[in-house]
């Protein structure tokens, strides 16, 4: 079995495959380290062989997982490390380490899987497009707060805006315009999301015509379908492009 991690600023999402099969053994999302480490080690008949890792994490935080990793599972990690190029993709940025690691893992995934020019999209703590040619080269991309951001940069400087999770997913079972604040500040969050959509894909419509993919991933990618009815949603993408950087028996 293979423990796989996707590292991130404010969580990990990770799951367990079989390396026979890549059938999926069990998975999820945590807050910290300890909380994976119980997670991981609650799966019934666990039996690591190995583990692989992308992380947007410091260089300290991130030694500090894969110390505790090796010592609750007796198992090395496998870090992604930035390249130039992989699997038929160029990176498109001018400094190539500076590109970050889940952007270029969800590239290596996405041209892999539609085999032509590629437009990824992912909702996570932060919104990031980035643009793939049918040729491989990753031509760069944008970068704006996700859904989580600017909701806490809402409710952190604006002292009226105050609700609760319950309340927020309430307000998103509709997007008219809200007839309470927490309607209001979810529902144009979505609309400020869905409109960097399709921005996003008129840009590659532009370049390429129709003759492209659209992938949509990260946790809030539901939230976004409507502005992208053609795209493919791949929740696990960046785990895709991770099998591909670091493979393991």
């Amino acid at each position: 079995m293979i423990l796989e991690l996707d590292c991130g600023n404010s969580f990990i999402k990770w799951r367990v495959i079989h390396a026979a099969d890549c059938t999926i053994n069990g998975g999820g999302i945590v807050d910290s380290d300890q909380a994976l480490v119980a997670a991981v080690a609650g799966l019934s008949s666990l039996s690591l062989t190995g583990c692989r890792m992308v992380s947007v994490r410091s260089e300290e935080e991130t030694s500090s997982l894969c110390a505790l990793i090796q010592a609750s599972f007796g198992v090395e990690v496998n870090v992604a490390q930035p390249v130039q190029e992989m699997a038929g993709v160029r990176n498109g940025y001018d400094d190539y380490q500076r590109l970050g690691m889940d952007r270029w893992l969800g590239a290596l995934g996405a041209y892999h899987l539609a085999g032509r020019a590629c437009l990824v999209i992912d909702f996570g703590t932060a919104a990031k497009a980035d643009f793939v040619a049918a040729n491989g080269e990753h031509l760069g991309g944008y970068i704006c707060p996700g859904m989580p951001l600017m909701r806490s940069q809402l409710r952190t400087h604006t002292r009226r805006i105050r609700y609760d999770d319950a309340s927020a997913e309430r307000a998103l079972s509709s997007l008219a315009p809200g007839r309470s604040t927490v309607e209001a500040v979810e529902r144009g969050c979505v609309l400020m999301l869905q409109g960097f959509a399709r921005t996003q894909i008129e840009q590659a419509r532009a370049m390429w015509g129709e003759d492209f993919t659209v992938f949509l991933t990260g946790g809030d990618a539901p939230l976004v379908q409507e502005a992208a009815p053609k795209a493919r949603i791949v929740p696990d993408l960046v785990f895709v492009g991770l099998a591909m950087a670091c493979p393991l028996n």
